[in-house]
């Protein structure tokens, strides 16, 4: 072997390498320890690019195409080695081959709850997951601020690196952009997007990557904050609080649901609420004087003479069965159907049911 054939093969003259993996961001191009001829070809394959590194020094990026390595088309490799003259000895150097396409459906999710704050609840804890799609549009700043020096960087290892960085930014943007918790729980996909050019600016500066697409499959609040949300999606259901307390009551007199604390006392005090959740006019508290005597056994007076007071109160359905008469009245149920049968007492019956109004009690009183 002569001494030219030596040297021969001591200079790397081709530098190509192809990718026979899906989950390689950047491989550094083994040299064996030899040197780059001057006018050696370099290969780049399209979603690649070839970054060049000298003694720790990023220069030239060469996209995809075939390069000749010279001093026009590595200007800044060529003024490191000083080449300025045209020298065309062979030179060292590192060629890490980047990978610049699309990465999709990689998982984030929080180890741990992420303290934010919120309009609505104030402080909360949260913990999200989801997945991201990335790609490595600043070659050399990934190199430095991800994968370092590694010869052979894959998906896997990105992962363990980034997560906890995604999330720290997932945690800024959230805080940033002042999303509220119900927003977060409720709307995953344009929170998603939405967030995206409060991340991006993150990631791209601090590690040479995009994100161009960032999704929210599940987010998790403490149990107390989705019982409120609960709550004020069924106040919203509702609508008018007053309404449904109305009709709530004129079920339970038809079913016979007035409980032991007596018709007139639970009719009266959903008068009073449904009067304030209307926000109406009340009027001065004071004593009905049409009221039957022993409908208002002592403490039960306030509320019976506040439903008096409001005469904006929407009128409700004045309907008693003979049970609720004879516990109004004090008396057994059996004397109530009694005086039903023999027409002193006014009523109608539906059925083998009785029911009778406020004003025939009224009246059956004063008769």
């Amino acid at each position: 072997m002569g001494l030219m054939d030596f040297i021969k093969k001591e200079l790397i003259e081709i530098i190509d390498w192809q990718d026979d993996s899906r989950d390689t961001l950047s491989y550094r191009w083994p040299d064996d320890d030899k040197q780059i001829k001057n006018n050696a070809q370099l290969i780049v394959r399209e979603s690649q690019v070839a970054q060049f590194v000298y003694l720790g020094k990023y220069a030239d990026t060469l996209g995809p195409g075939k390069h000749t390595l010279s001093t026009e088309n590595i200007p800044v490799l060529s003024t490191i080695l000083g080449w300025k003259y045209g020298f065309e000895t062979p030179f060292k150097a590192d060629v890490y081959y980047v990978t610049t396409r699309t990465f999709a459906g990689n998982k984030w999710g929080t180890a741990n709850p992420i303290m934010m704050r919120d309009a609505d609840f104030g402080v909360v804890r949260m913990r999200a997951f989801g997945q991201y799609d990335f790609k490595i549009v600043n070659p050399p700043l990934f190199l430095k601020e991800v994968a370092g020096t590694d010869n052979h960087f894959r998906l896997d290892e990105f992962a363990d690196v980034m997560r906890s960085k995604i999330v720290t930014v997932f945690t800024e943007a959230i805080a940033s952009a002042k999303v509220p918790a119900l927003d977060v729980a409720a709307r995953y996909s344009e929170i998603g997007s939405a967030l995206l050019p409060a991340i991006n600016p993150i990631t791209t500066s601090k590690y040479g990557i995009e994100v161009t697409a960032f999704n929210i499959e599940n987010v998790s609040l403490p149990p107390e904050v989705e019982q409120a949300i609960d709550k004020r999606g069924a106040m919203t259901t509702i609508g008018d609080m007053g309404e449904y307390i109305r009709y709530n009551m004129a079920n339970a007199v038809g079913e016979g649901k007035a409980g032991t604390m007596g018709f007139g006392a639970e009719f009266a005090m959903g008068l009073g609420v449904a009067q304030q959740m209307n926000q109406q006019p009340g009027g001065t508290v004071g004593t009905n004087p049409n009221a039957p005597r022993g409908m208002v056994p002592g403490a039960m007076a306030a509320p019976v003479a506040a439903a008096a007071a409001a005469p904006a109160a929407a009128p409700a359905m004045e309907l008693m069965n003979p049970a609720q008469v004879a516990q109004v009245l004090g008396v057994a149920e059996s004397d109530v159907l009694a005086e039903l049968d023999a027409g002193n007492l006014k009523g109608r019956k539906i059925g083998t049911q009785w029911r009778i109004t406020k004003d025939a009690v009224d009246a059956f009183l004063k008769g």
